[in-house]
């Protein structure tokens, strides 16, 4: 007969052979009455926050096969009772607050299958009475106080399949009794201290899937018959001697697809095969010699090949990230003098200047599990090394300001690079001398709340210039315990060769799975390095190496080039001057794809439109946007691009390239450009229908009759956030692709502002998303410019909606413009928008795995967790036929200033 029971908060729960009170967020302690319960098979209180000690009661429970109390706050010492049941199969209570020894009374569990200790604090040495547990096949025992010796006996469980030892309090070596486990299928020690191991156990190990022995003083060289392990997918054997040379096989087994061999010594050349599936190498911090091999060009390939003596030139790099030469052993750029004398780093997010004026310089590079990335100024560099297991390996986290506890300059830890294992970064071309390291942290993702979500731990080492300055890092803890607390940190540092390295190492402990798969390892917002003495060195980067080689090519093909360029200019000019417009030319572009002319006269702002003339090669304008007239009759619009908005070379560059690579009856045409010192001058065609910007920001209360004016006759933008993606990704250009830029001004219109604003908390930077997001949850009208003091609320929802079914990612469910301007105007009922569009889900990665309890076996599960990417996207229509314009006018622009 089935019973109820008051358990906790008064929650209803039916009993059985089983009680399962999973992710309920339960708080206080485990009632007594529990423990009357004798003929329970399966207890699951996972995921609670239950506290206090564990009744010695449970005992009575002899029935018990399947007792999960993992991931809640119990405390205390296991009672030793727990010994009477001796029919237990699984035992998890992974992630509480335990102390005190392992029980020697667990050694009467011979039915044993699955034991999960990891994260719940016992100390001292494995019993030996655990050699009775013969049925072993999973062990999870990883970020605990385990201390002494790895027991031989573990050797004899010969049905073990998982086994996980990382982070614990061990002495090495290894046991050589490992190698009779050869029904293992994954094996994880890490971070032995004393004694040095060889790798002679794994001889017979064929059925592997993953192998990581990380920082474990092994001493030895790659096993020769490692080409015989055909099941092995990760192996890490990173932080340790290893030493000889790296084997062909290694690289061309066909099911793996992670190597980590970083911070050994191993030597030779990188094998010159490798298997397709292999995408992830790193075999930083080693002796390795030699030119590249061919395949480092491969597609979708992670290499990380840093501190290395490898031969690095054009020929044999260009396939790579730039500055991997810089970062070769002892980081050679740079190198005397230095050019340098700080550096300032912010981890995700837009460049930002903090309160004490220092400039944090992006970094947004997207690092995958073997990666490096390298400022074009060789400024500063960031190595990343390892897979988050049971992630897709996140580069960022973040959280919007409104969220932070405390106000030290919040934007600056709105979001924080996180590492699964080694995190480096470096600063290049110092000077020499002591300097101030400033670390800067924030705890985003383990919450302070009493439930389960805040029994997470994050702990790392903090090592600057090899020296370990900080052990068992955990970045709650510093802020006392509160999550989303900014903390600083402050070291001081030797530079004596140029360089400056800061290494934040996972070394196996805290939680791995709270509050989501994947939440360890390191993670920092932002990091600066100042002098502690008197610079004196400029501070100002020098030309690049990819800046040399192009001022070398331009000096060659410009010096020729420009002297025929402007010939061919000047014999059309004539040409043209002789051939006076007649009515069936006005208005039609010339064949001449660009002008590009020299600005001879600056002219006062005054009778602006009286002033536009063409005279010979030179265009003579006033530095505003204004309506002006051709020699030849063509009536233009002039845009001067600002150089206080950092509209420069690159933006006016940009958008030459864009524009003139692409013909479309809806594209606003580019007739020329004027380039003289710092004058950014581009001239278009001249359409009636004025400026759509202007009357999205400066008149919102007309906007609404504008736009419908405008919808028949809708430009395409050179800004990426209105490229449809199909333009985007491959270049293909249809009417549907301004049907999609369409949608973007619309959704701009109601809110009042641009498709993505940095200034703006996290979840609203991007319009696209925040639209959508609001969308979901049925509050569209907060999208609506605060500014606009009334409106026609059902006339927003449907503007709302018609943006967001044009900004579908096929353009096969995006409305035609007839279609648009009908449910603009209220003679169509806007379709039902439904489904979100793929370039925004696919940034979310959600890693869900559910728990459940079987008749025969319990699974162990978490929860849900979402990260964001942002990405930049690059038309392939640019990268292509826009190049070659691009380099001549670098080059020309390179020239004139």
């Amino acid at each position: 007969m089935p019973c109820t029971c008051d358990f906790g908060l008064k929650h209803q729960l039916v009993w059985e052979a089983f009680v399962k009170v999973y992710a309920l967020n339960v708080v206080g302690v485990i009632p007594d009455e529990l423990w009357t319960l004798t003929f329970l098979t399966t207890l699951d209180l996972r995921q609670n926050y239950l506290t206090g000690p564990l009744s010695a009661s449970i005992g009575n429970l002899t029935s018990m096969q399947y007792l999960l109390l993992g991931v809640n706050a119990i405390s205390g010492e296991l009672p030793k009772e727990l010994g009477k049941m001796t029919d237990i199969r699984l035992f998890f209570i992974g992630s509480n607050n335990f102390s005190g020894p392992l029980l020697s009374e667990l050694g009467n569990w011979t039915k044993l299958q699955e034991l999960y200790i990891d994260s719940y604090g016992v100390s001292g040495e494995i019993p030996s009475r655990l050699a009775n547990l013969q049925d072993m096949e999973r062990v999870w025992a990883s970020d605990t106080e385990l201390t002494g010796r790895i027991p031989e006996f573990i050797g004899n469980w010969s049905k073990l399949k998982i086994l996980r030892f990382q982070g614990n309090s061990f002495n090495g070596p290894i046991p050589s009794s490992f190698s009779n486990l050869t029904a293992l299928l994954e094996l994880r020690i890490s971070d032995l201290s004393n004694g040095s191991s060889t790798l002679a156990f794994i001889k017979d190990m064929k059925s592997l899937r993953a192998l990581e022995l990380r920082n474990n003083n092994i001493s030895d060289s790659i096993p020769s018959n490692i080409g015989e392990y055909q099941s092995l997918q990760h192996l890490d054997l990173s932080f340790n001697n290893l030493g000889g040379h790296i084997p062909d096989s290694l690289f061309n087994l066909s099911s793996l697809t992670h190597l980590f061999l970083g911070d050994n010594k191993l030597n030779g050349t990188l094998p010159a095969q490798k298997s397709t599936s292999l995408l992830n190498i790193d075999v930083s911090y080693n002796n390795l010699i030699g030119s590249l091999p061919s395949w480092i060009s491969e597609p979708n390939l992670q290499l990380n090949l840093v501190a290395n003596n490898l031969t690095i030139d054009n020929s044999n790099s260009s396939a790579l990230p730039f500055g991997l030469n810089c970062l070769q052993q002892n980081l050679p750029c740079n190198r005397g003098a230095g050019i340098y004398y700080n550096f300032s780093i912010k981890c995700g997010g837009p460049q930002i200047t903090s309160s004490n004026g220092i400039v944090y310089e992006r970094d947004n590079a997207i690092l995958g599990p073997s990666s490096y990335f390298v400022t074009d100024t060789s400024r500063w560099g960031v190595s990343n090394v390892g897979y988050f297991t049971g992630n897709n390996n996140p580069s960022y986290t973040s959280a919007s300001s409104s969220q932070f506890t405390n106000t030290l300059d919040s934007k600056l830890f709105q979001t924080a690079r996180v590492s699964a294992s080694s995190l480096r970064y470096y600063g290049l071309g110092l000077e020499n001398g002591n300097y101030t390291v400033t670390l800067h942290f924030v705890e985003m993702d383990i919450l302070d709340t009493k439930s389960w979500e805040s029994v997470g731990r994050r702990i790392f080492d903090i090592y600057i210039q090899g020296n370990r300055v900080a052990k068992d890092f955990n970045i709650k803890q510093e802020a006392g315990g509160v999550s989303k607390r900014a903390i600083q940190r402050q070291f001081t540092a030797q530079v004596s060769e140029n360089y400056l390295e800061i290494h934040l190492l996972w070394a196996g402990k805290g939680t791995c799975c709270i509050p989501a798969l994947g939440t360890y390892g390191p993670s920092i917002s932002a990091i600066s390095a100042t002098p502690d003495f008197i610079p004196t060195v400029s501070n100002n980067p020098p030309v690049s190496n990819k800046r040399n080689r192009t001022g070398l090519i331009s000096g060659i093909v410009v010096g020729v080039g420009l002297g025929s360029f402007l010939l061919v200019l000047t014999i059309f000019w004539i040409v043209r001057r002789r051939k006076r417009p007649t009515d069936d030319d006005e208005g039609k572009p010339s064949n001449f794809a660009l002008y590009v002319c020299c600005l001879a006269v600056q002219l006062p702002n005054s009778d602006i439109f009286s002033r536009y003339k063409y005279a010979g090669a030179c265009l003579l304008v006033i530095p505003v946007l204004v309506k002006g007239k051709l020699g030849d009759g063509r009536v233009i619009a002039v845009k001067q691009l600002s150089v206080a908005s950092h509209q420069g070379k690159s933006q006016f560059v940009a958008e030459i390239v864009a524009i003139s690579a692409v013909q479309h009856r809806n594209l606003v045409k580019l007739y020329g450009c004027c380039i003289e010192g710092s004058e950014r001058l581009l001239v278009y065609e001249y359409l009636e229908n004025k400026s759509l910007d202007q009357a999205l920001f400066d008149l919102l209360f007309l906007v609404y009759p504008i736009f419908l004016g405008h919808a028949c006759n809708d430009l395409l933008s050179t800004h990426s956030g209105y490229l449809a993606p199909e333009y985007a990704m491959r270049g293909h250009l249809t009417e549907k692709a301004d049907v999609f830029a369409f949608g973007v001004v619309a959704l701009e219109i109601v809110s009042g502002r641009p498709n993505s604003d940095s200034s703006l908390d996290e979840e609203q930077v991007y319009l696209l998303e925040w639209a959508w997001n609001l969308h979901e949850n049925n509050r569209e009208v907060e999208l609506v410019d605060s500014k606009l003091p009334n409106f026609n609320e059902e006339e927003v929802k449907r503007m709302i909606r018609v943006g967001l079914l044009c900004t579908q990612t096929l353009p096969s469910l995006r409305p035609p413009m007839s279609r648009v301007v009908a449910m603009l105007c209220g003679d169509l009922e806007v379709s039902q928008v439904t489904i979100k569009p793929g370039y925004l889900t696919d940034w979310k990665y959600d890693d869900t795995t559910d728990s459940f309890i079987s008749n025969d076996k319990a699974t162990i599960g978490t929860d849900t967790s979402n990260y964001t990417f942002s990405s930049t996207v690059v038309p392939e229509a640019l990268q292509s036929s826009g190049n070659d314009t691009k380099l001549i006018l670098h080059d020309i622009i390179d020239r004139r200033e």
